[in-house]
């Protein structure tokens, strides 16, 4: 399965998965570092394709993944978002990174935080915007956390 046909089919996987929830929705697809992105529009039934803490959105991008992967497709890396809830949730992440960042700077000690991968992600990327911070990650699997210090002369 080639890249085009590798989109088609995530695209259309997801929207009959979504018709098990009784939604009945155009799923939007594009690529973007050979990862297919597909981005579910606001619906009533955010809340429950969602689910706490991102574990019900969590389950359908990792359902889609592995039958991408079972199909031999192209590509299998999936990122889904639904309502813009990992676009705003990232947002709140960076200002919270931005806010420990200023915390580090001023009394120079490190700051340890448990986030999961994509909040760590995001993380690592605001602290590129400071000369003087460092992150790195530390742990494995779920005990995995970031920190954010100074970087040392």
């Amino acid at each position: 399965m080639d890249h085009a046909a590798s989109i088609e089919y995530a695209k259309k996987y997801l929207e009959d998965l979504l018709s098990f929830f009784g939604v009945n929705i155009e799923v939007e697809a594009s690529v973007e570092d050979d990862v297919i992105e597909l981005s579910v529009p606001s619906t009533e039934s955010n809340s429950i394709l969602i689910g706490r803490n991102a574990e019900t959105l969590r389950s359908l991008q990792y359902t889609v993944s592995t039958t991408l992967r079972n199909q031999d497709a192209a590509l299998v890396r999936v990122n889904i978002d639904i309502a813009d809830y990992k676009k705003q949730r990232a947002e709140k992440v960076a200002d919270k990174a931005r806010g420990w960042i200023e915390e580090v700077r001023k009394s120079g000690d490190s700051h340890i935080a448990n986030l999961n991968a994509a909040d760590r992600r995001v993380v690592h990327q605001v602290a590129k915007e400071y000369e003087d911070i460092e992150t790195f990650s530390e742990g494995e699997g779920r005990d995995r956390r970031i920190i954010i210090a100074q970087k040392s002369s």
